[in-house]
């Protein structure tokens, strides 16, 4: 077997080759035996065992506490402008294979779910949004930004420019400047754009909207709380753009409540109900989601389908446990004021947060509101947004139904 002596080597140990062979793509610090010295940031470095066993090879940070981040594990790749093309052609194939008629509104490249670890790439209309988090990934993007473009083009696909947020605190452990701009010298003057999902409009924000411009990973989560709400008194907390409500409002339902406590999130929301003639089915409230439920509760408003999705709690596995009573309380408040029957969509889009805790969690509030549930539908990130087995920080978004019994 040929292997690529011409890179740096470092060696790991065995915890850490039985993670490499089980497909985890990260090696960290602590995991490292030997190194070879003097090896730029960004590098290319093969990764053996302590027996001479070749691993993978993957890109090399200076900085960051994960120090390889794996490309391959086939040791006759030649890691050129091919590869990368590659590696771009099975990432637009598989979404185009998966989301059909969504593929002018989804995730293109999902990092090391496609192989390219440390890359963020999300379409909108004719612009794509590209976050990088890896030094490596910084230094090889202009391959990557090409082939992106002309591999769409021969799809029939024409892209006209693309904008970088890249604005991520990751970026600083790596050694890279945060900011955000276009790309190169061709693209739009606008960096607003409406998209059509499930059939509704939103209007993105490329430049200052969350994330890239909006969350595509609920897509198909979103289509589940609309397949439910209809006749329902529906409440819809941690609104944002009003996505969940106004598909809740789309599907039916006798009224809808959208709360957020961000005064420009309710005002995104409201522009995106009159972009979908929704206007009044929707009221829109500005509150903290923890005060508003306990004033709900108190007052006996009456609601029979609560939404929760509410940012990520923890951050961190130092927090998690903190994140879970969060989670608790503000679930357990929902299911108090849920009559017999009614139902709860609820969330976590924190890794860290696994989705077995997740059910636990829901298992102890439901006990605190001196109820009982089942699951409805238990559902994850919308296809675009791959899992790969045996990489649990892939696994990061979960999506629970259930109804009070």
């Amino acid at each position: 077997m040929k292997q690529n002596r011409n890179y740096p080597k470092a060696v790991v140990t065995k915890k850490q080759m039985k993670r490499i062979h089980e497909g985890h793509p990260w090696v960290y610090e602590d995991e490292i035996v030997s190194i070879d010295d003097n090896i730029e940031n960004g590098s290319l470095v093969d990764v053996y065992g302590e027996k001479g066993q070749y691993g993978g090879t993957g890109f090399y940070s200076a900085l960051s506490r994960i120090r390889i981040r794996l490309l391959s594990h086939n040791a006759n790749d030649s890691f050129d402008e091919a590869f990368f093309t590659r590696r771009v052609q099975y990432a637009l194939q598989y979404r185009k294979d998966v989301m059909k008629e969504d593929f002018r509104a989804c995730r293109l490249v999902h990092g090391e779910s496609d192989g390219l670890p440390g890359l963020t790439v999300d379409r909108y209309n004719d612009i794509l949004v590209a976050e990088v988090t890896s030094y490596g990934m910084e230094q090889r993007k202009d391959i990557v930004y090409t082939a992106l473009v002309q591999q769409l083009k021969a799809m029939g696909e024409e892209i006209h420019g693309i904008y970088e947020r890249n604005e991520s605190a990751l970026r600083s452990k790596e050694g890279l400047e945060q900011y955000k701009g276009w790309y190169g010298e061709n693209h739009p003057s606008e960096t607003k754009t409406v998209i059509s999902e499930n059939s509704i409009l939103y209007e993105v924000d490329v430049e200052n909207g969350q994330k890239t411009g909006f969350f595509l990973d609920q897509k198909y989560n979103r289509l589940a709380v609309r397949k439910m709400a209809y006749g329902r008194n529906v409440l819809d907390c941690c609104t944002h753009t009003g996505s969940f409500a106004l598909n809740a409002a789309y599907g039916g339902a006798a009224h809808v409540t959208a709360l957020d406590i961000s005064d420009t999130a309710i005002a995104e929301a409201k522009h995106n109900a009159l972009l979908n003639h929704l206007e009044d089915q929707v009221d829109f409230v500005q509150a903290d989601v923890f005060e508003a439920l306990e004033e709900i509760r108190k007052n006996h408003e009456h609601y029979d389908f609560i939404i929760l999705d509410p940012p990520a709690f923890t951050k961190s596995r130092k927090t998690r446990y903190n994140a879970y009573q969060g989670y608790k309380e503000i679930n357990a408040q929902a299911m108090k004021i849920l009559p017999r029957g009614g139902y709860l969509a609820t969330n976590s889009c924190s890794h860290f947060m696994s989705t077995e805790m997740f059910r636990a969690m829901l298992h102890e509030a439901a006990m605190a509101a001196g109820v009982q549930v089942r699951i409805v539908e238990e559902r994850h990130a919308s296809p675009d947004h791959p899992v790969l087995i045996g990489v649990d920080e892939t696994d990061y978004l979960k999506f629970f139904l259930v109804q009070t019994i």
